[in-house]
């Protein structure tokens, strides 16, 4: 049995508690009219079309895009809204992943796992979280997709950092340091530095904080550096592309002339 189809077996088993269609019917039954008319069309319109799709292969992004309008739980005040697009976001996640596995995509899976890790972790269901967002990164790793593997670990670090798994938290971060610094990815290391700091500010060590941030805005000055001279270089590039362009120009309309005055003086 492939890995990603065991995968999904596992959670289903794992979340079998959570009574997956019970809480669709549930969400159904509140009445989505109980939202403001600005976050009840997107998602009215997506399930619209999804309910008119018969090819299962469309049905994994159409889910995907259902869940991500429920990710905006962190703009909703009332505790009641929040939860309930905490609900829309894992239900709608968990659909998306039982199509994903059907046509092995292992892409689609990765992001449905940063989702589901994402919204746990809001809910500080750290178990959950934590377990969710291993398998992002082992897809991750064997995908040799280094950017989605370091964003995982830092996740990964903030979760240990809340459940207070400092040790392995600052394993995490290390590891991630690395992956950036031999991978010459400037913004990815400096995404790392801003979570050293974060992390030392929880642990109260304001020196290794102050520090971390210090190298962050290093690294920041650096890229920036970069990208005034790269635009600098082209700007001089096209400066001296016009340059010989107007000389081809006048050099063409000055043989022309030349031969105007030829013809002329023959006559």
């Amino acid at each position: 049995m492939p890995y990603t189809k065991k995968l999904v077996l596992l959670i289903i088993f794992l979340l079998s508690s959570y009574t997956l269609f019970a809480s669709v019917n549930r969400i159904d039954s509140l009445g989505l009219q109980e939202q403001s008319t600005s976050k009840i069309n997107p998602i009215d319109s997506l399930k619209k079309v999804l309910s008119n799709v018969a090819d299962d292969s469309l049905k994994a992004p159409l889910y995907s895009k259902i869940a991500s309008q429920y990710l905006r739980f962190d703009s909703v005040a009332n505790k009641r809204d929040h939860h309930f697009f905490q609900t829309g976001a894992i239900n709608n996640t968990l659909s998306a992943i039982h199509y994903y596995s059907k046509y092995n995509d292992t892409t689609g899976l990765r992001n449905s796992f940063d989702v589901l890790a994402r919204v746990y972790h809001a809910q500080h269901k750290y178990i959950q979280a934590k377990w969710f967002i291993i398998q992002s990164n082992s897809l991750s790793r064997a995908m040799n997709d280094n950017p989605n593997t370091i964003a995982s670990l830092l996740e990964l670090a903030s979760i240990k950092t809340d459940i207070k798994d400092y040790k392995l938290a600052v394993r995490d971060l290390n590891e991630a340091l690395s992956i950036s610094s031999k991978n010459h990815m400037a913004k990815m290391e400096a995404e790392v530095q801003l979570h050293y700091a974060m992390f030392y500010n929880i642990i109260k060590n304001s020196e290794k904080a102050a520090a971390a941030m210090k190298r962050y805005d290093a690294i920041n000055d650096s890229i920036k550096r970069d990208h005034e001279a790269r635009m600098l270089a082209k700007l001089k590039t096209t400066d001296s592309l016009q340059q010989v362009k107007k000389k081809v120009y006048m050099s063409s309309n000055g043989k022309r002339f030349s031969t105007k005055m030829v013809l002329i003086s023959s006559l």
